[in-house]
């Protein structure tokens, strides 16, 4: 069955909707019409593809967990008549299949339930705007072990760390929240200074869950650097000018912060370098 509803006067984007629940349909239709957008929905994976070939659309939301075909089927099937479609997922199933799935068929963003209208709009505002979608590789999909390379581009550090995440929902707020901090400093430094923000350079991103600590190891392609002379981050400050190096990076030309190395050492249990200093390892501990 297909609805159609476009606002009066010109639109925003044309959104298409594949979910089998008609309260999550309503719900993000409401929502994002009020924003002005033309929503098209589909209450199965199959109406949606029959939708997409006979009109474009700018954004797929779909569902993970549907009859008959799941959200990353439907994605692989889209993807190949629909190679540029950009496509967010929503789901309640944080499972390795759905997040691994998800990063493989590039997705824009990956919403898991329960999510606030403020992070759908958001969702579907930072897709439209999104020049391409970062071509994140998936080298490692065990749920033990996963491995990406992911291009130095600052946009794709939100979604990597936002489905990372979803693997470590047995664990406490509090630790979830410290690792996802961690790791997202630690990701934009090496982005930002190993890969010097060019998309055609990787960072090489490894997650390992253990019985009794999560392990993290990032990998940029840069020429590493000397601790003592990171006069703009806050971890040289001496201890009667704590606030230091943001004189430093102001008079740089150097965006706000400097904070990473200082708080990610401060969240995990144990922060360790290589010799280059372009590769770091930490890891927190958890409880069995």
């Amino acid at each position: 069955m297909r609805y159609d509803s476009e606002p009066k006067g010109q639109w925003m984007g044309k959104i298409l909707v594949v979910d089998d629940d008609p309260d999550m349909q309503k719900l993000i239709l409401t929502a994002l019409q009020a924003d002005g957008h033309a929503v098209v929905q589909a209450l199965d994976p199959a109406e949606g593809l029959a939708l997409l070939a006979s009109e474009p659309v700018d954004v797929v939301i779909t569902d993970f967990m549907m009859p008959k075909m799941n959200g990353v089927e439907f994605l692989e099937r889209l993807h190949l008549d629909h190679r540029d479609q950009k496509c967010i997922m929503i789901t309640g199933y944080g499972t390795t299949d759905a997040i691994v799935g998800a990063l493989r068929e590039q997705v824009c963003d990956f919403l898991p339930k329960p999510f606030t209208i403020a992070e759908l709009r958001g969702a579907v505002s930072s897709a439209l705007a999104a020049s391409s979608t970062p071509e994140i590789e998936v080298v490692s999909a065990r749920p033990e072990w996963i491995e990406l390379r992911v291009p130095c581009r600052l946009s794709a550090v939100p979604l990597v760390q936002r489905l990372l995440l979803q693997l470590k929902g047995d664990l406490p707020q509090g630790t979830r929240d410290s690792i996802a901090l961690a790791f997202r400093e630690m990701l934009n430094n090496a982005i930002e200074y190993g890969g010097k923000l060019d998309p055609k350079k990787f960072v090489t991103v490894s997650y390992l869950r253990l019985k009794r600590a999560i392990l993290y190891r990032i990998k940029d392609p840069g020429e590493g650097f000397i601790m003592e002379r990171l006069e703009h981050a806050a971890v040289t400050n001496p201890s009667d000018n704590l606030l230091r190096h943001t004189v430093i990076r102001e008079q740089r030309g150097l965006r706000g912060g400097g904070f990473g190395i200082l708080i990610t050492s401060q969240l995990v249990d144990e922060l360790v370098y290589n010799e280059k200093r372009n590769e770091v390892v930490f890891v927190k501990y958890i409880d069995e």
